[in-house]
């Protein structure tokens, strides 16, 4: 054999091998990288169910209860905006009386004093809570006290010593809106006075006669007559409200009583007014002196069945309710006094 042969075969069977290895190699390169990024088996998407006819389909049924199951959720709808209760507010409204109204269920209606809305309105009322009528505009203050316009010439002095408050309850009201470091209100301008209050200027209706109490002390216009045994009766048929309470502004109560009913003497007495006319108000009216101390009133009456001296028994029909004087429909306005006071007769009727 040829040596020189054999050296040159040698390197060409090296080259052979190197590149065999290599290509193993990359080999199993490629292999590991395939296996590392094989991609991961996806379940196939399962088909969507056709939607039926939305004129079939059925709704579950609402959760109206606590204890109820089901898919449902239980939810209250309120469509309308809740005010808070304790919402301050600092103006007056207009109010348009109905039929039906009385002032001291208007009062009632805005949680005042009957008073209050009294007062504020003296340019309508006059200081009568009976001078009430339909189409009336009053004005309701936003809280107790006077709504009061202010007249040419008036102080804050004058006004606040003649409606009993102290000025900064004008001053400090948000309401009235004043400048502190000059305060000063128009003629025509209205402020509110919390907690105002003034003297009512209707006077109550008096006996026209006398009669001798029980001890004899004063001097008898109707002599003799039965003595009240303090016990009082009502004096109509129905036992219920039929418009304005008790209150310093009203000094009786309105008794339920249509045209033409039976108005009854509510103890025993003499009669010491039987009234026609307007009577500052009470229409046609009796008084009874009951010779205890007691004295009871009946107004608005359509008719009197007595004359003044006469003597009365308990439950004897007097008169008939009406609507006469300053009323607002048909009842009896009812009073008892006590030594020349008014009573609330609430506390009197059995």
């Amino acid at each position: 054999m040829n040596p020189m042969k054999r050296v040159s075969q040698s390197p060409r069977v090296f080259n052979v091998i190197s590149w065999g290895v290599t290509a193993l190699v990359v080999l199993a390169l490629a292999g590991v990288t395939a296996w590392q990024i094989r991609p991961v088996p996806v379940a196939a998407a399962p088909q969507p169910t056709p939607t039926e006819d939305p004129a079939t389909v059925q709704l579950p049924a609402a959760v109206t209860g606590g204890n109820a199951s089901g898919p449902a959720i239980a939810r209250q709808v309120n469509l309308k905006t809740n005010i808070p209760a304790g919402r301050p507010s600092y103006q007056a409204i207009d109010y348009v009386v109905e039929r039906g109204d009385s002032l001291y269920g208007i009062a009632n209606q805005f949680n005042l004093k009957p008073g209050s809305v009294l007062l504020s309105n003296f340019d309508v009322l006059k200081d009568s809570p009976d001078s009430i009528r339909v189409g009336q505009v009053l004005k309701i203050p936003p809280i107790d006290g006077v709504y009061y316009q202010w007249q040419a010439g008036d102080t804050l002095d004058s006004v606040v010593k003649s409606l009993n408050v102290e000025p900064d309850a004008i001053l400090s009201w948000p309401g009235n809106d004043i400048d502190l470091t000059n305060p000063q209100i128009k003629p025509g301008g209205w402020v509110m006075v919390p907690g105002g209050k003034r003297p009512f200027t209707i006077a109550p209706l008096n006996a026209v006669v006398s009669r001798s109490s029980s001890s004899g002390s004063s001097t008898s216009a109707c002599s003799g007559g039965p003595i009240g045994s303090g016990y009082f009766v009502w004096p109509a048929t129905f036992h219920s409200l039929s418009g304005n309470d008790y209150w310093d502004g009203h000094l009786g109560i309105d008794i339920t009583a249509v045209e033409g009913a039976s108005v009854y003497a509510a103890d025993s007495g003499v009669v010491v007014r039987a009234d026609l006319g307007w009577n500052s108000g009470y229409g046609e009216v009796v008084m009874i002196d009951h010779g205890n101390g007691f004295q009871t009133l009946y107004a608005h009456l359509s008719q009197i069945n007595v004359s003044l001296c006469q003597s009365i028994t308990v439950g004897q029909v007097i008169g008939y309710a009406g609507n006469t004087g300053n009323s607002f429909g048909a009842h009896l306005h009812f009073e008892i006094r006590l030594n020349g006071a008014h009573v609330n007769p609430w506390g009197q009727l059995h």
